[in-house]
């Protein structure tokens, strides 16, 4: 039985110039998500890839629609998943936040808030400042507060809570002060006779507050030691 081949002359050139375009849409559709997996791209030719003998000349524009859509879709659904596992509220440090405030008679909440305004519970942060940690603490803060390995995260934690509790003596229990002191420098405070005009260190101020309160609302048995001033 002889099989034959369906011929593919007679199709109108505009069409095949379509099929062409798509053909080369499709490859670079593969290239992409090649290399955005880490894999080096490779010429392929999958069921997708369409050529003017195997699509009806009606179906060009759903074909090319198909594929710009492919293209455009999965790569945001990759990056949405990305950022969404990204994301962290510092909850297996909680007991470690909570030692430490209690050790050095700070409120946890706002030494939750500090970390989470700091580093957003990343432990590996590293600012082009030179600070580090989950608490930032620069090197000679982390060396002053005894913290050999900033980027440990109990080290820091810890470092960060003696230093805040620190401040909080040299402005009289203030909260609001010994945080601007720990964004903006002591020195700053001082000369301003609190928080200092910065706009950085307002927002840091104010940041810093709104994460302890919202962790307190998720944490309603977490004591508060020395309160908001």
């Amino acid at each position: 039985m002889n099989t034959a081949i369906a011929p593919t002359v007679g199709i109108p050139e505009d069409e095949q110039v379509i099929a062409q375009r798509v053909q080369q849409l499709q490859g670079l559709i593969q290239q992409t998500r090649q290399v955005g997996s880490g894999i080096a791209p490779t010429s392929v030719t999958t069921g997708a890839s369409t050529t003017a003998s195997q699509v009806p000349a009606g179906d060009f524009a759903a074909a090319l629609q198909a594929a710009t859509a492919a293209d455009t879709s999965s790569p945001t659904a990759a990056q949405s998943e990305s950022v969404a596992g990204a994301a962290g509220d510092g909850g297996e440090y909680d007991s470690v936040i909570e030692q430490a405030s209690e050790r050095y008679g700070i409120d946890p909440a706002v030494l939750h808030g500090l970390i989470q305004q700091e580093s957003g519970f990343d432990p590996d942060a590293q600012s082009s400042a030179g600070a580090s940690g989950l608490t930032q603490l620069m090197p000679g803060t982390a060396s002053s507060m005894g913290v050999a390995n900033p980027l440990n995260p109990t080290e820091s934690i810890e470092g960060g809570a003696r230093y805040l509790s620190q401040l909080m003596s040299q402005f009289g229990g203030n909260t609001e002060d010994a945080l601007a002191a720990y964004n903006a420098g002591p020195g700053a405070v001082q000369q301003y006779g609190g928080i200092p005009p910065y706009a950085e260190t307002q927002s840091y101020v104010s940041k810093v507050l709104g994460y302890a309160e919202a962790f307190r609302q998720t944490h309603p048995a977490s004591i508060s030691a020395g309160g908001l001033a």
